[in-house]
Protein backbone atom coordinates (compact mmCIF):
# COMPACT_ATOMS: atom_id res chain seq x y z
CA UNK A 1 0.00 0.00 0.00
CA UNK A 2 2.81 2.41 0.90
CA UNK A 3 4.58 1.77 -2.41
CA UNK A 4 1.34 2.47 -4.29
CA UNK A 5 0.89 5.77 -2.45
CA UNK A 6 4.47 6.72 -3.26
CA UNK A 7 3.86 6.10 -6.95
CA UNK A 8 0.65 8.12 -6.88
CA UNK A 9 2.63 10.98 -5.27
CA UNK A 10 5.07 11.17 -8.21
CA UNK A 11 3.81 14.60 -9.42
CA UNK A 12 4.53 16.02 -5.96
CA UNK A 13 8.09 14.67 -6.16
CA UNK A 14 8.60 16.71 -9.35
CA UNK A 15 7.45 19.84 -7.53
CA UNK A 16 9.78 19.01 -4.65
CA UNK A 17 12.68 18.51 -7.09
CA UNK A 18 11.98 21.89 -8.66
CA UNK A 19 12.00 23.61 -5.26
CA UNK A 20 15.32 22.12 -4.10
CA UNK A 21 16.91 22.72 -7.51
CA UNK A 22 16.00 26.41 -7.41
CA UNK A 23 17.18 26.67 -3.80
CA UNK A 24 20.57 25.14 -4.61
CA UNK A 25 20.92 27.33 -7.70
CA UNK A 26 20.42 30.45 -5.59
CA UNK A 27 23.22 29.28 -3.29
CA UNK A 28 25.45 28.51 -6.29
CA UNK A 29 25.09 32.01 -7.76
CA UNK A 30 25.31 33.80 -4.42
CA UNK A 31 21.72 34.97 -3.97
CA UNK A 32 21.65 32.86 -0.81
CA UNK A 33 24.88 33.22 1.16
CA UNK A 34 27.11 30.48 2.59
CA UNK A 35 29.72 31.07 5.27
CA UNK A 36 32.95 29.15 5.78
CA UNK A 37 33.70 28.84 9.52
CA UNK A 38 37.08 29.84 10.93
CA UNK A 39 37.37 26.46 12.64
CA UNK A 40 38.07 23.41 10.45
CA UNK A 41 34.65 21.88 9.90
CA UNK A 42 33.78 18.39 8.66
CA UNK A 43 30.25 17.67 7.47
CA UNK A 44 28.91 14.11 7.51
CA UNK A 45 25.55 13.68 5.82
CA UNK A 46 23.54 12.20 3.00
CA UNK A 47 21.06 13.06 0.27
CA UNK A 48 18.33 10.79 1.64
CA UNK A 49 16.08 11.06 4.68
CA UNK A 50 18.10 8.53 6.67
CA UNK A 51 19.26 4.96 6.94
CA UNK A 52 22.88 5.41 5.86
CA UNK A 53 24.55 4.96 9.25
CA UNK A 54 25.47 8.56 10.07
CA UNK A 55 25.74 8.08 13.83
CA UNK A 56 28.19 5.13 13.66
CA UNK A 57 30.17 7.14 11.09
CA UNK A 58 30.33 10.14 13.43
CA UNK A 59 31.61 7.80 16.13
CA UNK A 60 34.17 6.30 13.76
CA UNK A 61 35.48 9.74 12.82
CA UNK A 62 35.65 10.81 16.47
CA UNK A 63 37.86 7.81 17.19
CA UNK A 64 40.12 8.60 14.23
CA UNK A 65 40.48 12.18 15.51
CA UNK A 66 40.67 11.15 19.17
CA UNK A 67 43.77 13.25 19.89
CA UNK A 68 42.16 16.44 18.56
CA UNK A 69 40.10 18.87 20.60
CA UNK A 70 36.86 17.98 18.88
CA UNK A 71 33.28 19.23 19.06
CA UNK A 72 30.21 17.80 17.35
CA UNK A 73 27.18 19.84 16.35
CA UNK A 74 23.82 18.29 15.49
CA UNK A 75 20.29 19.55 15.03
CA UNK A 76 19.12 17.26 17.82
CA UNK A 77 16.07 15.96 15.99
CA UNK A 78 12.90 15.57 18.14
CA UNK A 79 14.55 16.94 21.29
CA UNK A 80 12.35 18.89 23.70
CA UNK A 81 14.82 21.72 24.26
CA UNK A 82 15.21 24.79 22.02
CA UNK A 83 18.13 26.80 20.74
CA UNK A 84 21.77 26.01 21.44
CA UNK A 85 22.45 23.29 24.01
CA UNK A 86 25.88 22.05 25.07
CA UNK A 87 25.84 18.56 26.51
CA UNK A 88 26.96 17.96 30.09
CA UNK A 89 26.68 15.30 32.79
CA UNK A 90 23.11 16.33 33.56
CA UNK A 91 21.89 16.34 29.95
CA UNK A 92 19.10 13.93 29.02
CA UNK A 93 17.95 12.43 25.77
CA UNK A 94 15.14 15.00 25.75
CA UNK A 95 17.71 17.82 25.94
CA UNK A 96 19.93 16.61 23.10
CA UNK A 97 17.94 14.12 21.01
CA UNK A 98 18.70 10.41 20.81
CA UNK A 99 21.74 10.41 18.51
CA UNK A 100 23.68 13.31 20.13
CA UNK A 101 22.87 11.89 23.58
CA UNK A 102 24.19 8.48 22.52
CA UNK A 103 27.43 10.09 21.35
CA UNK A 104 27.64 12.19 24.52
CA UNK A 105 27.46 9.02 26.61
CA UNK A 106 30.16 7.26 24.59
CA UNK A 107 32.53 10.22 24.35
CA UNK A 108 32.11 12.24 27.57
CA UNK A 109 35.39 14.12 27.04
CA UNK A 110 34.19 15.55 23.71
CA UNK A 111 31.94 18.58 23.35
CA UNK A 112 28.53 17.55 21.99
CA UNK A 113 26.13 20.36 21.11
CA UNK A 114 22.80 20.79 19.34
CA UNK A 115 21.35 23.76 17.48
CA UNK A 116 19.00 23.88 14.50
CA UNK A 117 20.85 27.04 13.45
CA UNK A 118 24.20 25.57 12.45
CA UNK A 119 25.93 28.95 12.05
CA UNK A 120 24.88 29.99 15.54
CA UNK A 121 25.92 26.61 16.94
CA UNK A 122 29.36 26.89 15.36
CA UNK A 123 29.78 30.44 16.70
CA UNK A 124 28.79 29.29 20.20
CA UNK A 125 31.27 26.39 20.10
CA UNK A 126 34.05 28.67 18.85
CA UNK A 127 33.37 31.08 21.70
CA UNK A 128 32.83 28.55 24.50
CA UNK A 129 35.05 25.60 23.53
CA UNK A 130 37.52 26.83 20.89
CA UNK A 131 37.72 23.34 19.32
CA UNK A 132 40.38 22.30 16.83
CA UNK A 133 37.70 20.75 14.62
CA UNK A 134 33.90 20.68 14.48
CA UNK A 135 31.91 17.71 13.14
CA UNK A 136 28.58 18.64 11.59
CA UNK A 137 26.09 15.81 11.91
CA UNK A 138 23.55 15.47 9.09
CA UNK A 139 24.23 18.93 7.64
CA UNK A 140 24.97 18.22 3.98
CA UNK A 141 21.80 19.98 2.85
CA UNK A 142 22.32 22.97 5.19
CA UNK A 143 24.11 25.23 2.76
CA UNK A 144 24.34 28.26 5.00
CA UNK A 145 27.53 26.56 6.21
CA UNK A 146 30.31 25.87 3.73
CA UNK A 147 32.39 23.17 5.47
CA UNK A 148 36.07 22.53 4.84
CA UNK A 149 35.33 18.85 4.15
CA UNK A 150 32.10 17.08 3.19
CA UNK A 151 31.57 13.34 3.54
CA UNK A 152 28.50 11.98 1.75
CA UNK A 153 27.03 8.63 2.81
CA UNK A 154 24.86 6.43 0.61
CA UNK A 155 23.67 2.95 1.50
CA UNK A 156 24.51 -0.08 -0.64
CA UNK A 157 20.85 -1.14 -0.79
CA UNK A 158 19.63 2.29 -1.91
CA UNK A 159 22.37 4.14 -3.77
CA UNK A 160 21.41 7.74 -4.45
CA UNK A 161 21.92 7.42 -8.25
CA UNK A 162 19.11 4.81 -8.24
CA UNK A 163 16.82 6.65 -5.82
CA UNK A 164 14.16 9.31 -6.46
CA UNK A 165 12.84 12.36 -4.65
CA UNK A 166 10.36 12.70 -1.80
CA UNK A 167 7.64 11.60 -1.44
CA UNK A 168 8.01 8.95 -4.17
CA UNK A 169 11.58 8.12 -3.18
CA UNK A 170 13.86 8.88 -0.24
CA UNK A 171 15.96 11.76 -1.60
CA UNK A 172 15.63 15.11 0.16
CA UNK A 173 18.33 16.83 -1.88
CA UNK A 174 19.36 16.86 -5.53
CA UNK A 175 21.62 14.10 -6.81
CA UNK A 176 23.64 16.83 -8.49
CA UNK A 177 24.68 18.13 -5.05
CA UNK A 178 26.81 15.05 -4.52
CA UNK A 179 29.50 16.96 -6.38
CA UNK A 180 30.13 19.05 -3.24
CA UNK A 181 31.51 16.05 -1.33
CA UNK A 182 35.18 15.14 -1.23
CA UNK A 183 34.44 11.61 -0.02
CA UNK A 184 31.48 9.41 -0.98
CA UNK A 185 31.14 6.41 1.32
CA UNK A 186 28.94 3.46 0.37
CA UNK A 187 27.69 2.06 3.68
CA UNK A 188 26.10 -1.20 4.80
CA UNK A 189 27.85 -3.22 2.09
CA UNK A 190 27.95 -7.03 2.20
CA UNK A 191 31.08 -8.18 3.98
CA UNK A 192 32.10 -10.19 0.91
CA UNK A 193 31.69 -7.34 -1.61
CA UNK A 194 34.10 -8.03 -4.46
CA UNK A 195 36.42 -5.56 -6.15
CA UNK A 196 34.42 -6.00 -9.33
CA UNK A 197 31.25 -4.99 -7.48
CA UNK A 198 33.02 -1.94 -6.07
CA UNK A 199 34.07 -0.90 -9.57
CA UNK A 200 30.50 -1.32 -10.84
CA UNK A 201 29.10 0.79 -7.98
CA UNK A 202 31.74 3.46 -8.52
CA UNK A 203 30.69 3.66 -12.18
CA UNK A 204 27.09 4.25 -11.10
CA UNK A 205 28.15 7.02 -8.74
CA UNK A 206 30.36 8.66 -11.40
CA UNK A 207 32.67 10.50 -9.00
CA UNK A 208 34.25 13.78 -10.03
CA UNK A 209 38.02 14.09 -10.30
CA UNK A 210 38.25 15.56 -6.79
CA UNK A 211 36.20 12.74 -5.21
CA UNK A 212 37.06 9.35 -3.78
CA UNK A 213 34.59 6.49 -3.24
CA UNK A 214 35.04 4.28 -0.18
CA UNK A 215 33.15 1.22 1.04
CA UNK A 216 32.18 0.02 4.50
CA UNK A 217 30.10 -2.74 6.06
CA UNK A 218 28.34 -2.97 9.41
CA UNK A 219 30.22 -4.68 12.23
CA UNK A 220 27.91 -5.78 15.04
CA UNK A 221 29.31 -6.52 18.49
CA UNK A 222 29.59 -10.19 19.43
CA UNK A 223 27.71 -9.73 22.70
CA UNK A 224 24.69 -7.76 23.84
CA UNK A 225 24.75 -5.16 26.61
CA UNK A 226 22.25 -4.55 29.39
CA UNK A 227 21.20 -1.28 31.00
CA UNK A 228 24.33 -1.33 33.17
CA UNK A 229 26.61 -1.72 30.16
CA UNK A 230 27.51 -5.30 31.07
CA UNK A 231 27.90 -7.80 28.24
CA UNK A 232 25.73 -10.91 27.96
CA UNK A 233 25.61 -13.85 25.54
CA UNK A 234 22.56 -14.42 23.37
CA UNK A 235 22.18 -17.84 25.01
CA UNK A 236 20.51 -15.91 27.84
CA UNK A 237 17.59 -15.25 25.49
CA UNK A 238 16.90 -18.87 24.57
CA UNK A 239 13.35 -20.03 25.31
CA UNK A 240 12.31 -16.46 26.06
CA UNK A 241 9.53 -14.39 24.51
CA UNK A 242 11.58 -11.74 22.72
CA UNK A 243 10.55 -8.39 21.28
CA UNK A 244 12.93 -6.59 18.95
CA UNK A 245 12.07 -2.90 19.05
CA UNK A 246 13.36 -0.52 16.37
CA UNK A 247 12.75 3.17 15.76
CA UNK A 248 15.36 3.78 13.08
CA UNK A 249 15.16 4.63 9.39
CA UNK A 250 16.48 1.32 8.08
CA UNK A 251 16.14 -1.62 10.53
CA UNK A 252 16.59 -4.36 7.93
CA UNK A 253 20.34 -5.05 8.50
CA UNK A 254 19.77 -5.22 12.28
CA UNK A 255 16.85 -7.63 11.89
CA UNK A 256 18.81 -9.78 9.44
CA UNK A 257 21.73 -9.97 11.86
CA UNK A 258 19.50 -11.06 14.74
CA UNK A 259 17.78 -13.64 12.55
CA UNK A 260 21.19 -15.08 11.68
CA UNK A 261 21.73 -15.67 15.42
CA UNK A 262 18.72 -18.02 15.33
CA UNK A 263 16.77 -15.91 17.81
CA UNK A 264 13.01 -16.30 17.76
CA UNK A 265 11.51 -12.83 18.12
CA UNK A 266 8.69 -10.48 17.20
CA UNK A 267 9.75 -7.27 15.48
CA UNK A 268 7.98 -4.14 16.72
CA UNK A 269 8.86 -1.47 14.18
CA UNK A 270 8.38 2.25 14.78
CA UNK A 271 9.31 5.38 12.86
CA UNK A 272 12.75 6.98 13.10
CA UNK A 273 13.39 8.85 16.40
CA UNK A 274 10.03 7.61 17.73
CA UNK A 275 8.95 8.73 21.21
CA UNK A 276 7.16 5.77 22.81
CA UNK A 277 3.72 6.22 24.32
CA UNK A 278 2.55 4.65 27.58
CA UNK A 279 0.40 2.18 25.62
CA UNK A 280 3.35 1.16 23.44
CA UNK A 281 5.61 0.75 26.46
CA UNK A 282 3.01 -1.43 28.17
CA UNK A 283 2.93 -3.71 25.13
CA UNK A 284 6.73 -3.84 24.96
CA UNK A 285 6.98 -4.68 28.66
CA UNK A 286 4.74 -7.69 28.06
CA UNK A 287 7.71 -9.58 26.62
CA UNK A 288 10.31 -11.52 28.64
CA UNK A 289 13.23 -9.86 26.83
CA UNK A 290 13.46 -6.68 24.78
CA UNK A 291 16.31 -6.25 22.28
CA UNK A 292 16.88 -2.93 20.59
CA UNK A 293 19.43 -0.82 18.76
CA UNK A 294 21.91 1.38 20.55
CA UNK A 295 20.09 4.46 19.25
CA UNK A 296 16.70 3.23 20.51
CA UNK A 297 18.18 2.13 23.84
CA UNK A 298 18.73 5.72 24.98
CA UNK A 299 14.99 6.41 24.54
CA UNK A 300 13.82 3.14 26.12
CA UNK A 301 16.25 2.87 29.03
CA UNK A 302 14.48 3.19 32.36
CA UNK A 303 11.08 2.59 30.74
CA UNK A 304 11.43 -1.06 29.73
CA UNK A 305 12.41 -4.09 31.81
CA UNK A 306 14.94 -6.72 30.64
CA UNK A 307 16.29 -4.34 27.99
CA UNK A 308 19.35 -5.20 25.90
CA UNK A 309 21.07 -3.54 22.96
CA UNK A 310 23.70 -4.37 20.40
CA UNK A 311 26.45 -1.96 19.42
CA UNK A 312 27.32 -1.48 15.76
CA UNK A 313 30.24 0.17 14.00
CA UNK A 314 31.47 0.70 10.47
CA UNK A 315 34.19 -1.58 9.16
CA UNK A 316 36.55 -0.37 6.41
CA UNK A 317 39.30 -2.16 4.57
CA UNK A 318 42.73 -1.00 5.74
CA UNK A 319 43.19 0.81 2.43
CA UNK A 320 39.92 2.75 2.70
CA UNK A 321 40.50 3.47 6.38
CA UNK A 322 43.86 4.98 5.48
CA UNK A 323 42.28 7.16 2.77
CA UNK A 324 39.59 8.33 5.21
CA UNK A 325 42.09 9.22 7.92
CA UNK A 326 44.39 11.02 5.48
CA UNK A 327 41.46 13.04 4.09
CA UNK A 328 40.27 13.98 7.59
CA UNK A 329 43.75 15.16 8.56
CA UNK A 330 43.90 17.33 5.44
CA UNK A 331 41.56 19.92 7.03
CA UNK A 332 44.17 20.93 9.63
Amino acid sequence: MLQLLRKIAFPFSLIYLLIITVRNYFYDIGVFKSKTPNTPTICIGNLSVGGTGKTPMIEYVIRLLETRKLAMLSRGYKRKSVGFQLGNEESTVLDLGDEPYQIQQKFPTKSIAVDANRLNGIAQLEQLIKPAVILLDDAFQHRKVNPHLSILLTSYACLYPRDWYLPTGNLRDSKREARRAQLIIVTKCPTNLSEEDKVAITRQIKPKIHQKVLFTSLDYAEKFKDDLGQTVDDILFQDKQIAVVTGIASPEPFIQHLAALNLNFEHLEFSDHHHFTATELKRINGFDVVITTEKDFVRLNGKVDSLYYLEVAHKFSEKDKSVLKETLESVF
